[in-house]
């Protein structure tokens, strides 16, 4: 019997950076999934076109021919794969694309379209989650035409934004105007939210098994600075390429499962998940206040499958191996 498909949907519809990103995330999920399953994969270009290389290499992107949105659609439908990686991390890619998948009624690992969607809007998610009872710090939401009410410290960003860019902590309100012109630049609404004072920054990954909510071995990241940056996710090399940054030993580590911040959080996913309607994993961030109350952040709600991926990271920890997490994944899918 022929190993299974599993087809890469990579690039960018808007962001040559996110392509960057989204290409990094794929091929580490072929190099360590390659041997069980036929990959394969489909690339979409800024301009929108799309194809079908060899592999995701860049000789093979290069040679690979350039087509229109509706011979791709022809093509996804004749490949047939057990499940598409969806690896696009551009709002579109995390939401239409999907979405296109949909109603192709072709299975992909990971949240639907509208969930990626809900979880893209900061404020939108906020609501949701207060609502079922997480804790979340008050917060408000502007457009250029609205000004801030409340009282710095606070942390200015824009409420669709990713990677931490246009974040600023606002001490006083002499910063306010600059923090919000930097975060309206990104985005036509920007959230205020009451600055927690730094204990610990955790991040809870969610499994879905046989119908229970299972949650992952909490990450920990290093706080040099009240908030991270966006240099303290990703940055360039000397050479161009795009790098993680905080996938050091120093920078990020494995909360023991005994920490008394454990359990709090893994109750606030399992209700940020519940109530966000996730499906198959999810992933969250939560600031940790000195008292030790978990607050939340936002929802990253996306896993590459590949080894520097946070959810494959946290599963390790948890004794699950990478094609054995993959392997069960699959299994919820049918």
């Amino acid at each position: 019997m022929p190993p299974p498909v599993v087809l890469h949907l990579t690039g960018s519809a808007t962001d040559p950076f996110l392509a960057d990103l989204s290409l990094i995330y794929a091929r580490g999920a072929w190099a360590a999934l390659g041997e069980q399953y036929e990959m394969r994969a489909a690339h979409v270009t800024p301009d929108g076109l799309w194809c079908f290389p060899d592999d995701l290499s860049d000789p093979a992107l290069k040679a690979a021919e350039p087509i229109e949105v509706t011979d791709a659609v022809h093509h996804l439908t004749t490949i047939r794969p057990k499940t598409i990686l969806p690896q696009m991390f551009c709002l579109p890619g995390m939401t239409t694309y999907r979405s296109l998948l949909d109603v192709l009624r072709l299975p992909y690992l990971g949240n639907t379209g509208p969930v990626m969607a809900l979880a893209a809007d900061k404020a939108h998610t906020r609501a949701i989650v207060a609502a079922a009872e997480v804790a979340v710090p008050p917060a408000e939401l502007l457009t250029p035409a609205t000004p801030p009410t409340l009282e710095p410290p606070v942390v200015v960003k824009p409420v669709d934004g990713d990677n931490s860019l246009g974040v600023t902590l606002v001490h006083d309100q002499s910063e306010y105007a600059t923090a919000l012109d930097q975060a309206f630049t990104c985005s036509s609404r920007v959230l205020v939210e009451t600055y927690i004072e730094a204990g610990r920054e955790v991040r809870c990954g969610v499994l879905e098994q046989d119908g229970e909510l299972i949650c992952l071995p909490l990450e920990e990241y290093a706080l040099n600075q009240p908030i991270r940056s966006h240099a303290d996710k990703l940055r360039r090399n000397e050479a161009g390429e795009l790098i993680f940054s905080a996938k050091t030993a120093d920078r990020s580590w494995i909360v023991e499962e005994a920490d008394p911040v454990t359990a709090p959080v893994w109750e606030a996913a399992r209700r940020s998940h519940r109530a966000l309607g996730c499906r198959h994993y999810s992933l969250f961030d939560f600031r940790i206040d000195p008292d030790g109350r978990p607050w939340f952040l936002e929802a990253g709600l996306y896993c590459s499958f590949a080894p520097q991926s946070v959810i494959p990271a946290m599963a390790a920890a948890a004794g699950t191996a990478l094609p054995e997490l993959f392997a069960t994944m699959l299994r919820q899918i049918g």
